[in-house]
C-alpha cells in the first residue's frame, strides 16, 4: 500500500496551496462581508486549470485525475470556502458534459465552463418539495420538434446567478413506472430565453457565492442540448453527486485546516494563568483530536478518489463515507477553534467565526449527512 503522492499531485498541491494563500485568503473575509462574487479569481483558477480538473486538455481542462482534484479542493478551501464550492460546482458539471456528452456537445460546451471567459457551471436538481427525494421532480420539458418546451423552478442552486452554463433535470416522461427514468438532463444557457434568476439568498456562510433561484417559463432548448439519452438524467444526477461529494468532502477539509491553523496559532501567543494556551492539557487534546480526526477524513477522502481515478469501480459508499465523515468532522474541529479562540472567536476580527459559518452547510448540500448514512447502509446491505 502506497501513501505516496506522484510529483505532478504534489506540485499541484503546491502551486494551489502558493495561489490560495496569495490570491483567495486575503480577500475572504471582505468578500464574505460584501457578497461580492470572485469572479476574477475564478478566471485567474481558470487560467490554472482549476475549473475542468477531470476534463482532457484538448476541450480546455487540465486532467489532473480525482486524486489531484481533491487536493486542490482542499487548498481552494482553505483559502476561501466560497470560492471553493463554486470551484467544486463547476467541475462536477464540466466533468458530466465530458462522461455523457457527445463529440459536438463537448467541444460546444466545455470551453464555455471551463475557460477564462465565464468559468462557472451550475447543477439544476434541488427543488422545493424535491431536495433529498432528486426523483420528486415538477419542472417539466415537453417536446416540440426539435426543441423541448421546459417549465418550472429550481431553488438553492449554488452558482446560479452567475453561471454560463446550468445543468437542469426535468421530467420528460410523467407516465413511466419508474420515477428514476422518467427525468433527462438538458444543458441551458445563461442567456437562453425562458430561464430567469428568481433571487439572491441571504445566506448564514459561503456568502460570496452566490445561491439563486431559477424559474423557467416555456423555456425553449434544443434536443441538441439534452444530455445523453432519454430518461438518463437521474444517473446523470447520481453521477454528479457522487462526484461532488468529494469535492465538498475536500472543501470542508480544507475550512478545517485553516481554523485549525488559526487556533495553532492563537494557543502559541495567548497567555493564560502565567503560560500560553498551548502549554494547557484541554487545549492540547483539543488539537490532538482534530489533527486526527481532519487526518482520517483526508485518508477517507484519497481513498474515494484514487477508486475514481482506477476506472471502472463504484465508489459510491466511499464518497458517502468521504463525505460525511469529512463534513462532521470539520465542523467539530472549527468548534473547537472557536473554543481555544474564546470570546475573540466569537467577533469578525478573527476568522474562525467565518470559518463556522462555512463549514456549516458542507454537512447539507449535495446531500445531508443523513442522506449520505442511508447510502452507506444501503450500499453495505447490497453486498
Amino acid at each position: 500500500m502506497d501513501f505516496e503522492l506522484s510529483s505532478e499531485q504534489r506540485l499541484l498541491q503546491q502551486t494551489v496551496r502558493e495561489f490560495a494563500a496569495e490570491q483567495l485568503a486575503p480577500g475572504a473575509a471582505q468578500r464574505d462581508r460584501t457578497g461580492e462574487f470572485h469572479l476574477p479569481q475564478l478566471q485567474q483558477m481558470a487560467q490554472l486549470g482549476l475549473m475542468g480538473m477531470n476534463v482532457p486538455e484538448q476541450y480546455g481542462g487540465s486532467e489532473v485525475g480525482p486524486v489531484a482534484y481533491v487536493l486542490a479542493m482542499i487548498e481552494i478551501g482553505r483559502g476561501d470556502a466560497s470560492v471553493a464550492v463554486s470551484t467544486s460546482v463547476t467541475n462536477m458539471v464540466a466533468e458530466n458534459v465530458y462522461r455523457f456528452g457527445n463529440e459536438e456537445q463537448r467541444r460546444l460546451w466545455l470551453p464555455q465552463i471551463v475557460s477564462g471567459d465565464h468559468p462557472i457551471g451550475a447543477f439544476g436538481l434541488t427543488e422545493s418539495q424535491a431536495g433529498s427525494d432528486a426523483t420528486n421532480l415538477r419542472t417539466k420539458a415537453v417536446r416540440d420538434g426539435d426543441e423541448w418546451v421546459v417549465n418550472g423552478s429550481k431553488i438553492f442552486i449554488t452558482n446560479g446567478e452567475t453561471a454560463s452554463t446550468v445543468l437542469v433535470m426535468a421530467v420528460t416522461d410523467p407516465q413511466h413506472q419508474s420515477k428514476a427514468r422518467r427525468i433527462s438532463a438538458f444543458l441551458v444557457h445563461r442567456d437562453n430565453p425562458g430561464m430567469h434568476v428568481l433571487g439572491h439568498e441571504d445566506k448564514m456562510g459561503q456568502r460570496s457565492s452566490n445561491t439563486a433561484s431559477l424559474s423557467f417559463d416555456d423555456c425553449r432548448v434544443p434536443d441538441t442540448a439534452r444530455l445523453s439519452d432519454l430518461g438518463q438524467g437521474f444517473v446523470i444526477a447520481m453521477t454528479s453527486l457522487d462526484s461532488g461529494r468529494l469535492g465538498v468532502a475536500g472543501l470542508a477539509i480544507g475550512i478545517a485546516e485553516a481554523a485549525l491553523n488559526a487556533a495553532l496559532e492563537y494557543s502559541k501567543q495567548r497567555e493564560q494563568f502565567g503560560r500560553p494556551l498551548a502549554k494547557l492539557q484541554a487545549i492540547q487534546w483539543m488539537l490532538a483530536d482534530s489533527r486526527t480526526e481532519l487526518d482520517a477524513a483526508t485518508l477517507l477522502l484519497l481513498r474515494a478518489a484514487a477508486l475514481k481515478q482506477r476506472g471502472g469501480v463504484r465508489y459510491t459508499r466511499e464518497a458517502s463515507m468521504a463525505k460525511l465523515y469529512a463534513t462532521e468532522a470539520a465542523n467539530r474541529v472549527v468548534n473547537r477553534a472557536l473554543q481555544i479562540h474564546g470570546g475573540y472567536g466569537y467577533i469578525a476580527e478573527y476568522p474562525v467565526e467565518r470559518h463556522l459559518r462555512d463549514a456549516r452547510v458542507t454537512m447539507l448540500y449535495e446531500g445531508t449527512s443523513e442522506v449520505q448514512r442511508i447510502v452507506i447502509a444501503r450500499e453495505q446491505l447490497a453486498d
